[in-house]
């Protein structure tokens, strides 16, 4: 569905249902270069039991108009701002990687507005290799090629996945090369400079999941463990076998996981 955010349009994936505000809602948060569609599975098991579903293209992403917010802090605003325009007063969310920074800042910011944090793929504090950074400011396409290879598994790499014919590695590169130029340096740099996180966790009230790919070279588990002391009420779940891509790699784990949260 497209949807009005700061006079832009903004497109966010209900999972084929209609979105109800008075229903209990689940926002979906998707990483650097990325859009909604890597949340496919979660997305549609939530819409059809009894939630509404947000899974958004951030500005300057996939189907979405504007530029990149500058920093996560803007980021976080942003996302409450989407809120306040669908009329949801209250909702659970959910990122992944850049996604799980927002979320983590949105949620301090939103208070009792924000009923449930599920955080996946994140580290505090997040940093972003140089040699990565550089190839994204570049717009060369070294730097898709290191987040293929460095944020999948050995699932995501080489197969194993229940449905035939899905290729997780080809489908990220797809997906990180449909970025317009700048999007991608735009969302590590964010990541990069963030230094909020465990002020933010300190701030956060609702009930938290940690979901760690049990091999994410990129945000490994260790890098969560200060924020984890950090947060009030929180839980980790490490899926076997994942990288980065956990919700990709691993749907059904991730989903089980982030079922017994929301």
């Amino acid at each position: 569905m497209e949807i009005q955010v700061d006079d832009r349009i903004v497109f966010a994936a209900t999972g084929g249902r209609a979105f109800d505000a008075q229903a209990p809602c689940v926002v979906f948060v998707h990483g650097a270069g990325m859009d909604h569609s890597v949340w496919s599975l979660q997305v549609r098991y939530f819409a059809h039991h009894g939630r509404s579903l947000l899974a958004v293209d951030l500005p300057g992403h996939g189907r979405s108009e504007g530029d990149v917010p500058a920093g996560i802090e803007a980021m976080a605003d942003w996302v409450l701002r989407m809120l306040d325009a669908m009329g949801v007063e209250k909702a659970a969310l959910v990122g992944h990687s850049m996604g799980a920074l927002i979320s983590l800042e949105a949620a301090a910011r939103g208070g009792e507005r924000i009923g449930a944090l599920a955080l996946l793929g994140v580290a505090a504090p997040m940093q972003v290799h140089p040699a990565l950074l550089e190839a994204a400011e570049a717009n060369d396409h070294l730097a898709v090629d290191m987040i293929v290879s460095w944020g999948h598994g050995r699932k995501g790499s080489v197969g194993g996945q229940p449905a035939p014919g899905l290729w997780l590695a080809g489908g990220s590169a797809r997906l990180l090369e449909r970025s317009g130029p700048g999007v991608l340096h735009a969302g590590l740099k964010a990541c990069n400079e963030y230094t909020g996180a465990l002020v933010a966790a300190d701030g956060v009230r609702c009930p938290a999941l940690l979901v760690h790919g049990e091999t994410d070279r990129m945000t490994p588990p260790k890098a969560a463990r200060d924020l984890a002391e950090h947060l009030n009420d929180v839980h980790t779940e490490v899926i076997a076998g994942c990288g980065h891509m956990m919700m990709r790699e691993g749907p059904h784990a991730t989903t089980e996981a982030l079922r017994r949260l929301i």
